[in-house]
């Protein structure tokens, strides 16, 4: 595993690393993300220290994930800058790419779709994920896209997109009013129903 950059190689958009400094003790997410950093160097370090090292991430990593209830592997490929306000449930399948300053919330999967998927989903910079959403199968999410919370994407998403529902359908461009009134729609038709 190559360290990873501090840049991403597509954008040249920087990582923000205080995303996944720890400012207090209990911050499973932050103490999560930071074992996986923690391994990942001391495995390009190499010698009796590399492995003295990778020795004790693992075991730091076992308790993390224990208690958020991830499930992210030691060699996940994950951008610089990820965040993780309330890391629980998250899944990423160990071949998935994640963008530097991606923002994923709780109950997030981002795997395979079938079981034989031989690649599973490239994330790029900035992407917001949102909670409960599944990201599936050999798909791209481009820059800057939004994920609703409990979607289902199985197709690429374009970058700086919305995209929301089952299966996840593009509503309209981040920050774009339409999109806003859309999800605004949406709601008021879930909380018309009742």
């Amino acid at each position: 595993m190559s360290e990873l950059p501090s840049t991403s190689a597509g954008s040249g958009v920087a990582a923000d690393w205080s995303r996944e400094r720890r400012t207090a003790w209990w911050q499973p997410g932050r103490a999560l993300i930071g074992t996986i950093r923690a391994y990942q160097r001391a495995a390009e370090r190499g010698g009796l220290l590399g492995v003295v090292g990778k020795k004790w991430a693992a075991v730091r990593h076992a308790w993390w994930s224990a208690v958020t209830g991830c499930d992210i592997p030691l060699n996940a490929r994950i951008g610089g800058g990820l965040a993780m306000p309330h890391a629980n449930g998250v899944v990423i399948h160990p071949k998935a790419v994640v963008g530097v300053n991606a923002l994923i919330q709780h109950q997030v999967t981002i795997g395979m779709k079938r079981h034989d998927d031989a690649r599973l989903p490239i994330l790029g910079d900035g992407v917001d994920i949102g909670a409960g959403a599944k990201v599936l199968g050999a798909i791209t999410i481009g820059d800057g896209a939004s994920i609703g919370a409990n979607a289902v994407v199985v197709r690429d998403v374009p970058a700086g997109a919305v995209a929301v529902g089952i299966p996840a359908r593009v509503i309209g461009q981040r920050g774009d009013a339409s999109a806003a009134v859309a999800v605004d729609g949406a709601r008021e038709g879930v909380s018309g129903a009742a």
